[in-house]
């Protein structure tokens, strides 16, 4: 029993650096994004920071928001489900499936003001691609559907990595089965691939649209002017040279971001262990 006790004291003490991590870098910082918000000048409580969630500006810039986050996860799920199918098909030891998976790690971590920059040195007013193709207009790389551009870079190859797993989980064991009852390859990805790998996708789908979501860095170096996604929001808010330091509109801000991401990773989370149930 005492054995047991010290075995079990021996895993917890070894969550203790996870633990200390989370709290201090996503508990606290929680904890004061929620207490500012509701904190008045004067040191009371007041919802007017809440309220102002209701404007007619912060409603577009959450539109905005949501819209470009869902259609980048989109483009990322299908076209990386799609690349993720076909490395699955390939030889496991072979060059194509290790090149692909290596270039889609690298370029899954590959955004910020690098990859902006990538993008204006390519397609900017003085890029490469605009002087070879004698593009008059590149003001589109700097709105909102640059930014569904950028932002498919990295979201694509993420999905590849995130989804393959599952892909890999599909049995080939299944597909004979199929075959030897007379499915066709229609009726075998309508009633048994599809549906098996439907969570997966659909979990995917919301990691990718919680990275989108929460992407400051990439946006901030395209986006010079305005304010058009959450994030720059926040960021604005904190310090304007205009308005000044708003900073329980930013608080708000950043809660309301906090919950949905929340709820997007909560159901993820469901996604994720009924997925589990058929990889094992």
């Amino acid at each position: 029993m005492a054995v047991a006790s010290r075995s079990r004291f021996g895993a917890s003490l070894g969550l203790a650096p996870f633990l200390l991590y989370v709290t201090v870098f996503l508990l606290i910082p929680t904890v004061v994004v929620f207490v500012q918000a509701f904190q008045a000048d004067n040191g009371g409580v007041t919802t007017d920071a809440i309220a102002s969630l209701n404007d007619q500006v912060i409603l577009r810039i959450t539109k905005d928001t949501l819209v470009l986050s869902f259609a980048t996860a989109l483009i990322g799920a299908v076209v990386g489900a799609l690349v993720a199918y076909v490395v699955s098909t390939a030889r496991p030891d072979g060059i194509l499936r290790r090149t692909v998976i290596s270039v889609c790690g690298v370029l899954a971590q590959f955004g910020g003001v690098a990859l902006a920059f990538a993008f204006i040195a390519t397609l900017g007013n003085t890029g490469v691609v605009t002087g070879w193709l004698h593009l008059q207009d590149t003001r589109w790389l700097f709105s909102l559907k640059g930014l569904t551009l950028v932002y498919s870079y990295f979201q694509i190859p993420l999905m590849v990595i995130v989804f393959l797993p599952a892909l890999e989980g599909i049995r080939p064991q299944w597909r004979e089965a199929a075959d030897n009852l007379g499915a066709t390859t229609w009726q075998y990805w309508r009633h048994i691939g599809a549906p098996l790998l439907l969570p997966a996708f659909l979990g995917s789908l919301l990691l990718l649209f919680a990275n989108a979501f929460a992407t400051y860095a990439t946006a901030r170096a395209l986006v010079n002017q305005g304010s058009p996604l959450l994030s720059l929001k926040i960021g604005d808010s904190l310090g304007n040279e205009v308005t000044g330091s708003q900073g329980n509109l930013a608080a708000a801000l950043a809660l309301e971001m906090i919950l949905l991401v929340a709820v997007v990773m909560a159901c993820y989370a469901l996604l994720q262990r009924r997925t589990s149930r058929w990889l094992r």
